[in-house]
């Protein structure tokens, strides 16, 4: 049974690029919070880098929405407000959907197979309750898919809204197995089956239904823990 906790996380060796990975891992689960400062110094001495390929990595995330550059100030996690959630909110769908809809109609059957691989590795994540592996890999299958599109104008939208999917996700998907969220992720891995099966097919029709429903799965859940139900005491107790 394939394994999820391995990240693909790259060689040793080669440092910067898994200093690239660690940072992108770190940000996505929320080791580091929106805002948290860079410490260009710290990440030099922690994998054996100079200065210049560390603030090269760090354009690169800075690129891609991970990491917030400016003028004399330290460098920072990206942060997120009131109004990062609204767009958030009224973008993920469109995305999503255009995304979904134009892997169905460009894969080829080598990304196919790729996919399949990510989605089984999300699956394991589940089944083990590995949460960071469980967030990474749901990064990953959504992202592939945009990369599948073949689309240069949607896939730096869908980058920049899946880092805050993984960060809100975290924020309020609570850790522990209660019954109702083990249940939702069972849902959201026969959802991830389902839509690799309608975009293998080339259906495009039956893909923009499941990632729609699969988007309203996250959303229901999201908004579920950021707005829970009031506790059952009476008044004036």
């Amino acid at each position: 049974m394939p394994r999820s906790d391995v990240f693909d996380a790259p060689d040793g060796s080669d440092r910067k690029a898994l200093l690239d990975h660690t940072l992108r891992r770190r940000i996505l689960t929320m080791e580091l919070a929106p805002g948290a400062v860079l410490d260009e110094i710290a990440l030099s001495e922690e994998f054996g880098l100079s200065r210049p390929p560390v603030r090269e990595t760090m354009r690169q995330l800075a690129g891609e929405g991970f990491i917030e550059l400016e003028q004399n100030r330290a460098a920072r996690v990206t942060s997120m407000s009131y109004q990062t959630l609204r767009d958030f909110f009224l973008a993920a769908p469109m995305i999503y959907t255009a995304t979904t809809r134009l892997a169905a109609l460009n894969r080829t059957a080598r990304e196919i197979e790729d996919l399949k691989q990510i989605q089984d590795r999300f699956r394991a994540a589940v089944h083990e309750g590995n949460v960071e592996a469980r967030v990474f890999l749901n990064n990953k299958f959504h992202l592939f898919i945009g990369e599948m599109a073949h689309n240069v104008y949607l896939i730096p939208s869908l980058r920049r809204l899946l880092i805050d999917h993984a960060r809100i996700g975290r924020t309020f998907y609570q850790e522990h197995n209660e019954p109702r969220q083990q249940a939702n992720l069972e849902t959201a891995v026969e959802q991830h089956d389902a839509i690799v099966a309608a975009i293998e097919k080339r259906d495009v029709a039956a893909a923009e239904d499941l990632i729609r429903a699969h988007w309203e799965l996250s959303r229901r859940n999201m908004a579920m823990y950021a707005t829970p139900e009031g506790l059952d005491v009476p008044l004036g107790a």
